[in-house]
């Protein structure tokens, strides 16, 4: 399960987020910058949900462990280039 829960706004976007599952969990700190996530998502999804489709990408990839406890947004892409392409996907619901 992913909680996420936006802590504070402005610029950038702060995120507490909480990944859980039978092994325990993690915490993450998140920030965004609003043109990141206009950029992301043209506004049609909301901030958190642009970070809840991000964390769902990510552990698609790696153990929730292997998340770093603090990022942003905007560096996703350095690490995973396929990012922004496969985004879309994790944000459409099913």
């Amino acid at each position: 399960m992913i909680e996420v829960r936006q802590s504070a706004g402005g610029d950038p976007l702060k995120f507490e987020v909480v990944v859980r599952d039978t092994a325990g969990e993690t915490r993450h700190v998140v920030t965004m910058a609003p043109a990141t996530h206009q950029e992301l998502t043209a506004g049609q999804y909301s901030p958190a949900k642009c970070v809840e489709a991000a964390f769902r990408f990510l552990l698609d990839r790696e153990p929730k462990e292997q998340i770093l406890a603090r990022f942003d947004m905007a560096v996703v892409p350095h690490y995973y280039p396929d990012f922004l392409a496969k985004l879309p996907s994790y944000l459409a619901p099913s």
